[in-house]
């Protein structure tokens, strides 16, 4: 009985995964196909294979450049959500000082109110008193602290056993080197969960970099598909193979990172720091 069961489930899973990966499967076929239509037949293609879709994106936006702008965009909020995500979470788990309560409470707040609220004043300050417009350091400036980075430190660090803390500060150590030495590698998989959760955020970004950049030069590979297909996609022989080409080169750099830390995601042993 328990073995039927179990085949069961792994059936039910099988086609779950098989439901998730179509989209996938849909998108990278269509990017090759020579004409991709949306009826079933071009499930399995049988008029060949072709790159030309991706010369084709890459002859009207420059592919290269706006990976790179969006790799730059990217690595600067995971720089400054890693950092100072590990700051502040580990004041709020295990520091003592006046008005923790009231930040902790004050940080969930902000996770209730919608960014798209915000862009409007954000745009306005960042542009016309910072003078950041068609830069890099404004994209990256309102997307540099990620609450919920903040939120998930701060319990991964709330649940290292206070024994190793105290051991350190006997032992002379400072906050930082407490931090750097004895907390971060204890929370190795959280510090993965959050450079995986937020790399995906920035780097499909669209509504933000759009409203900060008018320099086409400087936009990101997500703006510069979106503006591909309202613009020129409708002259293209072949529009949707080279949408589905756009699409899949957006979203290889994803997959593959996916596929190489996904073996990350797993409990810590925290309890092999403590002796006795």
């Amino acid at each position: 009985m328990r073995t039927k069961i179990r085949w069961w489930r792994y059936a039910l899973l099988t086609l779950a995964a098989l439901a998730f990966a179509f989209p996938f499967y849909f998108m990278v076929v269509g990017a090759f196909q020579v004409s991709p239509t949306n009826s079933p037949s071009s499930l399995f293609p049988t008029d060949g294979w072709t790159t030309q879709n991706f010369t084709n994106v890459n002859a009207r936006l420059d592919l290269a450049g706006s990976l790179l702008n969006s790799l730059i965009f990217t690595t600067g909020v995971l720089l400054g959500t890693v950092v100072f995500g590990l700051l502040a979470g580990y004041a709020l788990a295990r520091l003592d000082f006046r008005g923790r309560t009231a930040t902790w409470v004050l940080m969930l707040l902000i996770q209730m109110v919608p960014f798209q609220l915000l862009m409007i004043p954000l745009y306005v300050q960042v542009t016309r008193t910072y003078g950041l417009g068609d830069s890099y350091l404004g994209m990256i400036v309102p997307f540099a602290i990620n609450t919920t980075a903040v939120f998930i430190f701060t319990q991964f660090f709330r649940a290292l056993p206070q024994e190793v803390f105290e051991a350190a500060r006997i032992d002379g150590a400072s906050e930082m080197r407490i931090l750097r030495s004895v907390a971060v590698p204890l929370v190795r998989p959280a510090l993965v969960t959050v450079l995986l959760v937020t790399f995906i955020g920035p780097w499909n970004e669209f509504l933000w970099p759009f409203l900060i950049t008018k320099d086409v030069t400087m936009q990101p590979l997500a703006v510069s598909l979106a503006n591909y297909i309202s613009n020129v996609a409708g002259s293209t022989a072949n529009a949707n193979g080279a949408i589905l080409a756009g699409a899949t080169t957006l979203a290889f750099p994803v997959v593959i990172l996916f596929c190489i830390f996904q073996r990350y995601f797993k409990a810590s042993e925290i309890g092999s720091a403590v002796k006795g």
